[in-house]
C-alpha cells in the first residue's frame, strides 16, 4: 500500500484516529490535504497549502510525515507552537498509530540554561536587585533536576525577564570547547537529540538563523532529513528578513559592555580605561525611549533620514571597539573569556563596517529607536536565500528532498502569489483546502456607515462608541483588534469610560498583563455568573488566539490593516516594485492588508457551533474599490447591510453555550 493509501485510512470514520480522538468527526479537507503532503513526501518537490481554518493541517501533515519512515524537519513560528507540537500532538499521534519514533525539541541556544553563565551570573548579579535575585535563586533550584535545560520549563520566569541574558549565551560569548561545563552543555545535548531522531520540532527563528551563520545545529540537521514541513508559513518571510540581516544596537552593545565589565573584575585586567570604555559602548547608541515603540510607523526610520544623526556616533563607536579590540589582543592569552571578548569586538566592528557601506542591491537598512537605537540592513525578502541554500534548481533536480508549507491564510488568489513570489517558491504546487465551517450560517460581516473615515480624530472615539453600545447588549464576549497602538489605549480609555462599574463588564486592555494571563481573564469573565468583557489589543492578538464557544462572538477590526506608509521595510519594497513597472498598491498594499486582515478574522469562528459578528469598521470597504477585493478575500460570511440588520443579528447571540461538544477542536 503507498503513503497515500495509508495516510488515507488513517483519517477514515473507523480509522486509528476515530479510536484516539474523542468525538473524532472525519474531514474531506483534512484528507484531502493529507494525500497532498503523501504524494508530495513520496516524489519530492514543494507543496504550498493554504489550509483554512478548522481543516486541521497539524495532523494532515503529521500523518503521512510519520507514516513515511523518512527523517523529518518540523518548523513552527513560536516557541510557544513547538512545545505544543512536541509536547501534545506528536506524542498523540504516534500512540494513535502505534509507532516508535525518536522525536527531538531543538530550540535557539537563548533559550536553553548556560552552565557557566549561572556559575558567572551568580558572582556578578547586582546585590541590591532584589527581582534578579529571586529570579536567579529559582533558576538555580530548578537547575539541579532539569535534563532539557530548556528555561521555557522555570516556573514564572517570563520570555522577557531581566535575567535570561545573564544565563544563556550567545553564538559571540559561548567559550565552546574550551568551556568547564562543556561535557554538560544543554545546548549541545539538544543538538545531538536532534542529529539522533526521526523527526525534529525547530521554529523558524532558528532555521534561518542557522541559514544566514550556519551555528545552531541545524546546519548539519538539514542535510540528513527527507522532508522539511513549515506550519505557520505566512510569518517565513518576516522572520527570514530579520535573520538573514545583520543588526547592531543598543542591546547587543549593552551586553558587551556588561561581559567587558565583568571580566576586568575578575581578572584584574591593569590600569587601561576597561571601565570608563565599558561605559561608553552602553552609552554609544543609547536614545529615550519611545513612547509608542510597539507602533511600527513611529519607531522605524529610512537611513536616509537619521543617517547624518547616527553617522558621527557610529564612526566614534568604531573608533572605541578598535581600542577595545586591540587592548584585549594584548592580554587574550590569559584566559578563554578573554580572547572570546577580543573576537566578539572584531565582530562588531565588522558589522559595523558592513552597515556603513553604500547599500547593495535587493537591501534595504534602516533604524529603530525604542531603548536605544539599532540599525538594521536585511534583504528585502527571503526568495533568494531560499532559492540559493534550499531550492534551487539544481538541488530540485539531484535530490528527492521535499519541503512543505502550510498555514491557514497564505495570500488573496488561487496562485497565492503573496506568499509563493516572496518565499522564492515558483515552480512549487499550490492547493487551497476551504474551511469545513458553513460561514454562512455561522457568522455575518458588517461595515458601519455611519463611521467617520479612519483618518478621521473621531474615529476611535466613534469605534468605542459603537462597542460600548453593542458589549452592553450582549454581555460583554467582544474582541477589539486594532492596527496601532494608538487607537488601542484611544479605545480602551473610551470603553473604561462608557462601561462603567454600573454595567459590571471588565474592560481589558493589551498590557495590562501577559497575553495569556488576559486570554485567561476574558474566559473567566463570560463563565456563568460573570458579567462578561471586553478585550482591546493589537499587534500578536491578530492571531494565535483561540477564544470558542460564548465568550467570542463580536470581533471588531478598527480599520484595514495596511502597513504604514512610511514603514522604511514598506518603503524600500515599493520602491523595488516601482523599478519594474508594477503598481505598487495592487502588488504589495491589497495583498499584504487581505492577509493581515484573513489573520484577524479568523479570530472569531473557531468551532463548527460557533456564531458570531465581524464589526469592520472601515467604511473604505465600501467607498473604495479595492474594499471589494478585501471583502471577497474573507470567509464567506453573510452580509449586513444596514444598522437594523445588525441589532437583530445582535439579539440572536443569546446568552445560550454555543459550545457543541460533538465539535471539539482537533489538530
Amino acid at each position: 500500500m503507498d503513503l497515500v493509501a495509508r495516510a488515507l485510512q488513517v483519517f477514515e470514520p473507523a480509522g486509528p484516529l476515530a479510536g484516539a480522538v474523542a468525538h473524532y468527526r472525519a474531514r474531506t479537507g483534512q484528507a484531502q490535504m493529507a494525500a497532498a503532503v503523501a504524494r508530495t513526501l513520496e516524489n519530492g518537490g514543494a507543496l504550498v497549502v493554504e489550509a483554512g481554518t478548522g481543516v486541521g493541517k497539524t495532523y494532515a501533515y503529521l500523518v503521512p510525515a510519520l507514516l513515511s519512515g523518512q527523517r523529518v524537519l518540523v518548523s513552527t513560528a513560536t516557541k510557544a507552537l513547538q512545545d505544543q507540537l512536541f509536547g501534545r500532538d506528536i506524542p498523540h499521534l504516534l500512540g494513535a498509530l502505534g509507532l516508535a519514533l525518536r522525536v527531538a525539541l531543538l530550540k535557539g541556544r537563548a533559550s536553553y540554561l548556560c552552565l557557566q553563565r549561572l556559575d558567572s551570573a551568580a558572582q556578578q548579579l547586582p546585590a541590591d536587585d532584589l527581582a534578579l535575585q529571586q529570579q536567579l535563586q529559582r533558576v538555580q533550584l530548578w537547575a539541579q533536576g532539569t535534563h532539557s535545560g530548556d528555561l521555557g520549563e522555570v516556573s514564572g520566569l517570563a520570555e522577557d525577564a531581566a535575567l535570561l541574558p545573564w544565563i544563556s549565551s550567545t553564538r559571540d560569548n559561548c567559550l565552546g570547547a574550551q568551556c568547564p561545563h562543556a561535557s554538560a552543555c544543554h545546548v549541545n545535548l539538544a543538538r545531538r537529540e536532534a542529529l539522533a531522531a526521526d523527526l525534529v520540532v525547530v521554529n523558524h527563528h532558528l532555521f534561518f538563523a542557522d541559514l544566514n551563520v550556519r551555528e545552531s545545529g541545524v546546519a548539519e540537521l538539514l542535510p540528513s532529513v527527507d522532508c522539511a514541513i513549515f506550519d505557520e508559513a505566512h510569518q517565513l518571510n518576516d522572520i527570514g528578513v530579520q535573520f538573514l540581516g545583520r543588526q547592531l544596537g543598543a542591546a547587543s552593545l549593552s551586553q558587551y559592555a556588561r561581559d567587558l565589565g565583568a571580566a576586568v573584575g575578575q581578572f584584574g585586567l591593569g590600569h587601561l580605561p576597561w571601565m570608563p570604555w565599558a561605559h561608553s559602548l552602553e552609552r554609544a547608541l543609547a536614545a529615550p525611549e519611545v513612547k509608542d515603540a510597539g507602533d511600527a510607523g513611529e519607531r522605524r526610520f529610512e537611513w536616509s533620514a537619521v543617517q547624518d544623526q547616527l553617522t558621527p556616533r557610529l564612526a566614534e563607536l568604531a573608533q572605541l571597539l578598535a581600542a577595545v579590540g586591540a587592548a584585549l589582543r594584548q592580554v587574550e592569552a590569559a584566559a578563554p573569556e578573554l580572547a572570546l571578548l577580543a573576537t566578539r569586538a572584531q565582530t562588531l566592528r565588522e558589522t559595523l563596517e558592513l552597515l556603513t557601506q553604500p547599500l547593495g542591491p535587493g537591501h534595504l537598512r534602516w533604524a529603530e529607536r525604542a531603548r536605544g537605537w539599532t540599525v538594521w540592513q536585511a534583504p528585502l525578502d527571503i526568495a533568494q536565500a531560499m532559492q540559493e541554500r534550499a531550492w534551487s534548481p539544481e538541488q530540485r533536480a539531484q535530490s528527492h528532498k521535499s519541503w512543505i508549507f502550510t498555514s491557514a491564510t497564505l495570500g488573496h488568489d488561487a496562485a497565492l502569489s503573496w506568499f509563493v513570489a516572496r518565499c522564492g517558491l515558483d515552480g512549487a504546487q499550490v492547493l487551497q483546502v476551504p474551511s469545513p465551517f458553513d460561514y454562512a450560517r455561522q457568522a455575518a460581516v458588517y461595515v458601519p456607515a455611519h463611521l467617520p473615515r479612519p483618518a478621521d480624530a473621531s474615529h476611535s472615539g466613534a469605534v468605542a462608541a459603537l462597542v460600548a453600545q453593542s458589549a452592553a447588549r450582549v454581555g460583554g464576549r467582544c474582541l477589539v483588534l486594532t492596527t496601532t497602538l494608538r487607537a488601542m489605549r484611544a479605545i480602551g480609555v473610551a470603553l473604561q469610560h462608557a462601561l462603567g462599574p454600573g454595567t459590571g463588564l471588565q474592560v481589558l486592555v493589551q498590557g495590562d498583563g501577559t497575553k495569556r494571563a488576559l486570554l485567561q481573564r476574558f474566559l473567566a469573565a463570560h463563565a456563568p455568573g460573570n458579567a462578561g468583557a471586553v478585550l482591546v489589543a493589537s499587534a500578536s492578538f491578530w492571531e494565535g488566539i483561540d477564544l470558542p464557544g460564548d465568550a467570542l462572538q463580536l470581533l471588531f477590526i478598527d480599520k484595514l490593516p495596511f502597513t504604514p506608509p512610511d514603514d522604511p521595510v514598506q518603503q524600500a519594497r515599493a520602491r523595488a516594485l516601482e523599478e519594474k513597472g508594477e503598481n505598487v498598491f495592487r502588488k504589495l498594499h491589497v495583498p499584504q492588508a487581505a492577509v493581515a486582515l484573513k489573520q484577524g478574522a479568523g479570530r472569531l469562528i473557531r468551532r463548527e457551533s460557533d456564531r458570531g459578528v465581524l464589526v469592520l469598521c472601515d467604511v473604505r470597504l465600501t467607498q473604495m474599490g479595492y474594499g471589494r477585493q478585501l471583502l471577497a478575500a474573507l470567509p464567506p460570511m453573510r452580509r449586513l447591510a444596514s444598522q437594523q440588520e445588525f441589532e437583530e443579528a445582535l439579539d440572536a447571540l443569546t446568552r445560550s453555550s454555543t459550545t457543541d461538544p460533538n465539535s471539539v477542536d482537533r489538530p
